[in-house]
């Protein structure tokens, strides 16, 4: 599983991170990145921060 985040799109609005922080933070640019990449454990809630993501700019590869 592999989860990636198109940084030139991101607005920093923390849902990511709201959503899975296990996967997801904003960083001191307030930008969001992939701090680890999902597990069986938290894949379900990477997926629902990719679903919450208002600008779609989160991939996540099964």
């Amino acid at each position: 599983m592999e989860a990636t985040i198109d940084r030139s799109g991101c607005i920093g609005c923390g849902a990511c991170e709201a959503a899975c922080p296990e996967v997801f933070e904003i960083d001191g640019e307030g930008l969001a990145f992939v701090k680890a990449q999902p597990t069986a454990e938290t894949l379900d809630a990477a997926k629902e921060a990719r679903d919450s993501c208002p600008v779609s700019v989160i991939s996540i590869e099964d």
